[in-house]
């Protein structure tokens, strides 16, 4: 126990090193820079690797997803799948419900799976993902569950699970209803969990063809026939909803995910959403600017053998930036000291904070680099002495 009340009550901020501050002056740049517009309804350009938000038009509005409500529908068959609850070579009974649905009888898309017929989950995936067909969904649905409202359910829990927050679904293939509903930063969110958890099963989205029951059926994507680095994810479209489309691109490191919805056209869908991914990985690049284990600043010590204690961060600090840079940036250490001994090696001390005019603030956790050890009674002891005659003399 110290001597003397410690002296806390006060916010530490601290100038980050010279050399890494010059680096976040010019490397950090407001989203307003470069502003683009669209014809889509919603719209949102995310960085997956960051979580950046590049551009965003009515994100959070509850909209009718259409066809891409199937990506939900495949989140839940693929973790049934990783469960061991069924297996890719299983097959499924067409019923009359599936087939009268989404069926080639029905108005929709479609698998054209035969009333009565067995069909193997990994082909009614396939079925699901390339031809986007709602027969194939209800199948799996009621092979699954039983039933497509008991399947709607699991649906439903899956998606708050995950974070979805604004998504309710009422069927398995995203056909009209007035309550069937999602908004485009969910489905941002949905996509980026379905690609992180079931990389084995993502790989299906980037198929540009599928053959069954004699008939050969193209993905809808149109960004998967463009040199962009696309491989997914679904397609949408009702009278209701427009043309629609969730997709994701790769070019190098980065990984973005576009959806846009609304639109009045195929072409327009294939125009726009080319246009906006291509904004987003011309305009905007990924900086590294602290890597794992690097000292970012040095934290005072109350009380302790060492004066100083290094802060690092865990993990590397990445953000995504605008290509043009700017000097408005600020980036500080906060935090309440000094800090009392004994720090242990990894105990959270702190926090960076990165902003920049016409940008989210950006918080990243910072850790003590070293133990430091409490000094034992008779450095207490003057240490207590000292601030008494400080105190005396000022």
């Amino acid at each position: 126990m110290s001597l003397l009340p410690f002296p806390r009550g006060f916010a530490r901020r601290s100038a980050l090193p010279v050399m890494l501050l010059a680096l976040l002056i010019t490397a950090m740049a407001p989203r307003s820079a470069g502003a683009i517009e669209t014809l889509a309804r919603e719209a949102i350009l995310v960085d997956m690797t960051t979580g950046a938000v590049l551009f965003e038009k009515n994100a959070d509005q509850p909209m009718p997803p259409a066809s891409m409500s199937k990506i939900m529908t495949a989140h839940v068959v693929f973790t049934k799948l990783r469960d061991g609850k069924i297996k890719l070579d299983d097959t499924l009974p067409v019923s009359e419900n599936a087939w009268r649905k989404g069926g080639c009888v029905s108005d929709g898309s479609t698998m054209c799976l035969k009333l009565g017929e067995r069909a193997k989950v990994a082909d009614l995936i396939r079925g699901v993902i390339v031809q986007s067909g709602n027969d194939a969904c209800i199948v799996l649905a009621e092979g699954i569950s039983g039933s497509e409202e008991a399947f709607v359910t699991e649906m439903n829990k899956q998606a708050k699970e995950i974070g979805l927050q604004h998504s309710v679904f009422r069927n398995s293939t995203g056909l009209p209803d007035p309550e069937h509903r999602m908004t485009a930063r969910d489905l941002t969110i949905l996509a980026e969990n379905l690609i992180n958890e079931f990389p084995e099963y993502y790989e299906i989205y980037s198929e540009k063809s599928f053959t069954y029951n004699g008939i050969k059926q193209g993905n809808r994507n149109p960004l998967l026939y463009k040199n962009i680095g696309a491989d997914g994810l679904k397609t949408g479209h009702t009278k209701e909803a427009g043309y629609g489309l969730t997709a994701s691109a790769k070019q190098g490191d980065r990984r973005l995910i576009l959806v846009v919805t609304g639109l009045p056209s195929m072409q327009a869908r294939a125009e726009e959403s080319e246009r906006l991914m291509d904004y987003g990985f011309r305009t905007f690049e990924n900086v590294t600017l602290v890597r794992a284990g690097d000292v970012v600043d040095n934290a005072d010590v109350w009380l302790g053998k060492a004066d100083t204690v290094p802060l690092v961060s865990t993990s590397d600090i990445v953000v995504t930036i605008p290509r043009q840079g700017m000097n408005e940036m600020k980036a500080v250490v906060a935090y309440d000291g000094p800090i009392p001994a004994p720090i242990h090696k990894g105990d959270k001390l702190a926090s960076l904070m990165i902003s920049a005019p016409g940008i989210p603030a950006v918080e990243h956790p910072l850790v003590a680099g070293a133990d430091v050890a409490e000094r034992g009674f008779f450095g207490r002891a003057f240490a207590g002495l000292g601030s008494l005659i400080g105190r005396a003399i000022n």
